[in-house]
């Protein structure tokens, strides 16, 4: 993998990290904070439609790949509103360890569906990294049926995230970054629109806190970090990118330590180490390429 995607994927780990910091500021509905999430990233987007370009794209594209691309962006809502709402019956470093184990349902649908196959270098890396994951999680993790509760929705939001990004995969080979990104988020926050209008949610009045929260949200989280995986999934696979999201973890609590005050514990920090170093086990067995199966 050249060293210009490697320092992207980087880039867009700490930026995806900062989804839980802005999250825990804002006190809406998770359909609310998804909207705006999904809303403010498509107008962002939706300004490189200034191109004429990208205007053409869009029409010509087909209409199969149309149909993944706005199929994708109700999969992406989904998983927004599992993973927000999981927040609200277990801890955040339950919620965020769980979220962030992609690379076991990316292995599975890999293997079965996509014929990947994965040396045992890489399997191992993958496995010190959850392990890494797991134990920074191990006492915020609670046995209450509410907590179970959310940890599950967290289980299925890592699920749906995967698919996003195996459907992603199938299509941005022939499609740039914006298209993409203007269908996948474009039919996200239309989906999450009609939750709210259901719901009847405010979804006007807010503080000026909280849209700055809901404009650095979309920025930083979607922007810089879930539209870099988005551009990387071209060049590399969904395994690969599942996996440098359980980097995430690490970033959200330097990020809280930085941004809340919130200090890094002994048993932390050796979870970052294991992390880190099943990451670099995994990046030297499988070199960061993407495989043709």
């Amino acid at each position: 993998m050249k060293i210009f995607h490697f320092i992207l994927l980087i880039v867009g780990v700490f930026a995806l990290s900062s989804s839980a910091i802005f999250v825990k500021v804002i006190h809406e509905p998770v359909e609310v904070t998804a909207f705006y999430r999904m809303f403010i990233s498509f107008l962002i987007v939706a300004l490189f439609l200034f191109r004429k370009n990208y205007r053409i794209e869009m029409r010509i594209i087909s209409k199969k790949s149309k149909i993944v691309m706005i199929v994708s962006g109700v999969i992406l809502a989904l998983h927004y509103l599992l993973w927000f709402e999981s927040l609200n019956y277990t801890s955040v470093a339950s919620s965020t360890v769980i979220v962030t184990l992609q690379p076991i349902f990316a292995v599975i649908i890999g293997y079965y569906f996509f014929k990947e196959r994965y040396n045992i270098g890489a399997v191992s890396g993958i496995v010190i990294a959850i392990i890494g994951c797991i134990l920074i999680g191990y006492n915020d993790l609670k046995l209450s049926g509410i907590a179970l509760y959310g940890d599950l929705l967290a289980l299925i939001a890592a699920l749906i995230i995967t698919i996003y990004f195996y459907m992603g995969q199938s299509v941005r080979g022939h499609t740039s970054l914006i298209v993409y990104s203007l269908f996948s988020y474009g039919s996200s926050a239309f989906t999450l629109l009609i939750i709210n209008l259901l719901r009847h949610n405010n979804i006007v009045s807010f503080t000026s806190e909280t849209w700055l929260s809901f404009i650095g949200l979309a920025f930083f989280a979607t922007i810089m970090g879930q539209s870099l995986f988005n551009y990387l999934i071209k060049w590399i696979n969904t395994t690969v990118i599942s996996m440098s999201i359980l980097g995430e973890v690490v970033g959200t609590i330097i990020l809280s330590s930085i941004f809340l005050g919130e200090g890094v514990t002994l048993v932390q920090f050796i979870g970052i180490c294991i992390i880190l170093s099943g990451q670099a086990l995994y990046i030297l067995a499988n070199n960061y390429l993407k495989r043709k199966m």
